[in-house]
């Protein structure tokens, strides 16, 4: 009786090291996929009332915690049983992606009806102000689904040939630190300014080094949310054209000789115009036939 029980306890040690093994190879693989998720998410969930950013940042939390949990049983299924379909939905995703991107450097550089409104009206109601919270949390959310399938095909990809509890087991753990590790650097950079508001005041004396650090906390700020805005922008860009790159044959055997980075980006600007312009076009048929 009690050498099976150490033989059981010797089986999940050996099974808890090996999903320790392969977690760290599976994360080293989205590595990259977890850093644009972080840039595209840290732009989505600034640009709030001081006080709205933690309580908006934890819906968007929750509604990543949703997405994995609806997508990691589908994508056990598919990889299982349609192993094509992976594929489909990862390009479907990568649309969406780059249409987001696309759209972004279109109205910095085209004025349009949404932007005129905003500029003019400078003082909003509470109901307004909650609703835009409403719109953003859910494009956040949406693009987070995306960015989540990506992050939990990758991961499953380098597990796909060992036994099924490892691979729930590893790519589960992925997931959750793609939300967890993810949005808890995005509370730190949006919450930057609080944090630096507290260390001016820590003390009564003037520019001491509490009140030199503050300040710098303070004043990078902005220029950090800018900064992610754009690398969000290009972010959604290369992530989109790297899922086109990976899973289109004839794109990746077409620019063999080009630099990966620059052939993801390429694809992915291009396919989001396209997405962007037969979307605009559609909508002004539906219009004019309204």
């Amino acid at each position: 009786m009690a050498s099976g029980f150490f033989a059981i306890l010797d089986d999940v040690a050996a099974l808890l090291d090996d999903v320790a093994a392969m977690s760290k190879i599976a994360t080293k693989k989205t590595a990259g996929i977890l850093g644009d998720d972080l840039a595209v998410n840290a732009e989505k969930a600034s640009g709030f009332v001081s006080k709205r950013e933690l309580p908006v940042l934890w819906a968007i939390t929750k509604g990543s915690l949703l997405n994995k949990i609806i997508i990691l049983p589908i994508a056990f299924l598919l990889s299982a049983f349609l192993p094509w379909a992976v594929t489909v939905v990862l390009v479907l995703g990568g649309l969406y992606l780059a249409y987001e991107g696309a759209e972004k450097i279109y109205e910095f550089f085209v004025p349009h009806e949404h932007a005129a409104i905003v500029t003019e009206t400078k003082v909003m109601s509470e109901a307004e102000i909650l609703e835009m919270e409403k719109v953003k949390i859910k494009s956040a959310i949406v693009t987070d689904f995306i960015l989540s399938i990506e992050i939990v095909i990758i991961a499953l990809g380098t597990v796909i040939g060992e036994p099924l509890v490892s691979q729930i087991v590893v790519v589960s753990i992925v997931a959750l630190i793609a939300t967890v590790g993810v949005y808890g650097i995005v509370a730190l950079i949006v919450r930057m300014d609080e944090f630096g508001t507290h260390l001016i005041n820590f003390n009564e004396q003037d520019n001491s080094i509490s009140d030199k650090i503050g300040r710098f906390f303070v004043n990078a700020l902005p220029k950090v949310i800018k900064a992610l805005s754009v690398i969000g922008t290009i972010a959604l860009i290369l992530v989109s054209g790297g899922i086109f790159v990976h899973n289109i044959a004839f794109l990746h055997d077409l620019f063999a000789n080009v630099p990966g980075m620059f052939v993801e980006f390429g694809v992915g600007l291009v396919a989001g115009f396209l997405v962007l312009l037969l979307y605009k076009g559609f909508k002004k048929l539906v219009t004019k036939s309204a």
